[in-house]
């Protein structure tokens, strides 16, 4: 499967921003789909992550409450709706997919897309 990913951008602190993951070939309602961010200089961390059926969701106590991701297998899409932005969201994201349930680990997703890149302004 090939993954897609865009929304990024520029936004204020407590701003909003919705980043979207399209997905090209393969099953995408087979796989579980998780977003990872990468700011400079840091290693790539886990942000949240959704089942192939879309009823169970996890998140990074980092985000928990401001962040919701979520899918649309007909659209074949996951988007990460990013809400109350903080500088220190500011990183390059990016979205996964694999097989099996859902997971934090980033080693377990076989399939990513290109980053896109989100900077949040104090």
């Amino acid at each position: 499967v090939q993954l897609q990913a865009s929304g990024g951008g520029l936004v204020q602190a407590g701003g909003s921003l919705r980043l979207s993951c399209a997905a090209s070939g393969g099953t995408f309602s087979s796989y579980s789909m998780g977003w990872f961010r990468q700011a400079p200089g840091k290693e790539r961390e886990f942000v949240a992550a959704i089942t192939w059926g879309g009823g169970s969701s996890y998140y990074a106590d980092s985000v928990k409450g401001r962040f919701t991701i979520s899918r649309d297998n007909a659209k074949k899409t996951v988007y990460l709706q990013m809400n109350s932005l903080k500088p220190e969201d500011t990183a390059d994201y990016y979205c996964a997919a694999k097989n099996g349930f859902r997971s934090t680990w980033s080693v377990e997703y076989s399939y990513w897309g290109q980053g896109t890149q989100v900077t949040v302004s104090s």
